[in-house]
Parts: C-alpha cells; structure tokens; sequence
C-alpha cells in the first residue's frame, strides 16, 4: 500500500534518527507541523477539513508505522490528536468549531489534548469533580485534570465537566477550552516510568470563562460523548499494542540470532525458539482479533464488547511479549542503550491508559448480560 510506503519512509528519515534525543528533551512540536503536511492528521478525516477522506484501516495504518518507530511517546501524542480529541469536533461540533480546532489540528498548527482523567476520578469517569457554571453569554469552569497527554505543549483541550440545572439531576457536558485562557494553567511535567517523548502535565481551572460557543453538542450530552470517544480510542490503542508487539518480536529474534552462547546463536537453542515461536502467535492472535473488530467497526458497528475485548487482550498481550523480549536479551536488555528496554517501560501504560484491564473486564461481563 502506498500510504504505508509513505508513512515508512517518513519515520524512517523524520523519527527514528531522533528517538534517543527525544527520550531525553521530548520531542519538539515541529513534527507535528510535519506529520500535518503529510496529512497524516487527516487520513480518515473530511475532505472539506484537509483530511483524505479515507477508512478506518487507511488510520490504522499510520498509527501501526508510527507505533513500528520505537517511539510510543510520539506514537501516543500523534493518536491523541490524530483520532482521540479531534473525533469528537468532527462528530458532534458545529462548523465553527470545526473550522477552528479540527481544521488546523489536521494541519499540525494546533496541538490538543483530552481532559479527562482527575485526582480522583479515573476510571471512574462519573467521579469527576471538574464544574461548568452557567454564566451570562457562556460558562464558568474549576477544577483540574491529570496525566494530560500533550498538557504541556496543547493549545486547546476537549474537556468534560459536571454542569448543573436547577431542574435535573448533575449531568456532564464536553467544552473546548483554550489553554491560553485567563485562569487556566498547566503543572509541572510529571515524570514517567516510561514514554518519556511526550509529555504529560497537571492542569487546573480557576474561573476559566469559557463562552458558550464552546460547549460541544448540547448540554448534558458529555458522557454519552465520551462513552462513543473511548470506543475509538480503545481501539486504536489495541492498534499500538500490536504494532508495538512486533516490533518487540522482531528485536528478540534479531537479537537471538546475533547473540552467541556455547558457540551458537540463541536463536538454536530449543527454549528460546519456543519462547519466540509463543511470542508471534500471541502477535497474531491479537491482531486477527483487531482487524476483525475493526473491520465490523469500519463497518459502523457499535461494538463495545468487542472493543474492550481487543485492547484488553492486546494490551496484556503486548506487555507479556515485551517482558519475554527483554528476557530472551538478558542483562543486556535492562540497559537503556537496548530498544527494547524502551519498549518494556512503555508496553506498561497501555494495560492502564484509556481504561484498566479491571475496567475492560468489567464492560465485557456487563455486555454478556452477567
């Protein structure tokens, strides 16, 4: 396919030259700027907002080359602008809204993020502290948000709130909110056990006056919103998982193959052959389910089951594989010159971000009418 002849050959001369630098200072915001001129923003966007209008798989696609990089960081960066936070604009914002945050997202101009995840509210989404009052002409926001992918460098962010009527029950609605707005503010960086290419930040909201051209959808609708934003993310995460899998598959058998003990390579050792052997059916496995689910999702499909099913099941799958690299590399896997020393730290995330395991489990059993 051209487009993943394209997205290799970008990775190859843009990414991967620059993956040591970036794990140490973060990667700069130029290369979105980039990945903004290769339309790799867009691929499954509208035309008419400078995406090409292509399916689901053609996202799939770059998101697998970008996760192939070795750069989870960036991989994690690019989907929360690519898919995560710009999905919703397109689904449920006005033209306005399009015009001003989807469209120079796609071009790389602006960078967003999502606001979601509080203190005290993570996978418990209906925990969530963060307020909208209603005000004259728009709203009135406090509170604060967490483990912000993108916090730091974001110029926007899609975020949820608790907003109330005088008379109905506390409901929850999604804003755009500008991070260069009187009040709001970014904390510290917060340090990682791994993808440490992107950054992730604390944000807080002091009477932020957010005007009411930037409630997305209508009011009360934020957590029928997310429901739907979580299903695309779930998936495209299980899409890093597996690319993020292989790639921690290929480096075991490379190095199994150039490693020597007793005079011969590992790679003719009869454990290591079954441990590697193990390692590609679980690849495999993982993404015949993926490609499944996402041809029925392609398809527009609503499947919440299926989509928990795939990113629990890829996500363990890619961290059990990771482990198993690392081992089959021996002591020389647990020192940061080695890829996959990488690739084990940020292989960790993915079994947490965008809703636990325990979370996941939880959806499927529910789904099955248990």
């Amino acid at each position: 396919m051209e487009l993943r002849k394209a997205v290799r050959k970008f990775v190859q001369k843009e990414i991967t030259p620059n993956i040591e630098e970036w794990e140490t200072d973060g990667f700069p915001n130029e290369i979105f700027k980039k990945m903004g001129k290769m339309g790799l923003f867009g691929v499954s966007h509208p035309e008419e907002y400078g995406g090409s209008n292509l399916d689901y798989f053609a996202a799939m696609t770059v998101t697998e080359e970008i996760a192939s990089s070795g750069c989870a960081g960036l991989g994690m960066a690019f989907n929360i602008q690519a898919l995560m936070a710009t999905s919703p604009i397109l689904k449920f914002g006005t033209k306005r809204q399009k015009n001003n945050y989807l469209v120079p997202s796609i071009t790389g101009e602006k960078i967003a993020s999502l606001g979601i995840t509080e203190p005290s509210a993570g996978s418990d989404v209906a925990g969530i502290k963060t307020t909208a009052k209603k005000v004259n002409r728009g709203w009135i926001l406090n509170g604060s948000k967490v483990f912000i992918t993108n916090g730091i460098r974001a110029d926007y962010q899609v975020l949820i709130a608790k907003t109330e009527r005088l008379d109905s029950d506390s409901m929850y609605s999604i804003f755009l909110v500008d991070s260069n707005m009187k009040g709001f503010s970014v904390g510290q960086k917060l340090r990682k056990v791994g993808m440490h290419a992107s950054d992730t930040a604390e944000i807080f909201l002091e009477d932020v006056f957010v005007p009411d051209e930037s409630l997305l959808g209508g009011e009360g609708e934020g957590f029928k919103q997310l429901m739907w934003q979580l299903n695309g993310e779930r998936l495209i995460q299980a899409t890093a998982c597996v690319a993020g899998a292989q790639r921690c598959l290929d480096l075991a058998v490379q190095y199994s193959k150039e490693r020597k003990q007793f005079n011969k390579p590992l790679s003719q050792k009869q454990v290591i052959r079954h441990y590697l052997a193990d390692m590609h059916t679980k690849v495999e496995s993982a993404r015949a389910l993926l490609y499944s689910v996402a041809s029925r999702y392609n398809q527009g499909e609503v499947l919440v089951k299926e989509i928990s099913m795939a990113k629990l099941f890829s996500s363990k799958m890619y961290f059990e594989v990771a482990d198993q690299a690392l081992q089959i590399h021996g002591g020389y896997g647990y020192m940061d010159e080695y890829p996959i020393s990488r690739e084990w730290r940020d292989a960790r995330l993915m079994r947490i971000g965008g809703g636990t395991d325990e979370i996941q489990k939880e959806i499927i059993a529910k789904e099955m009418g248990l």
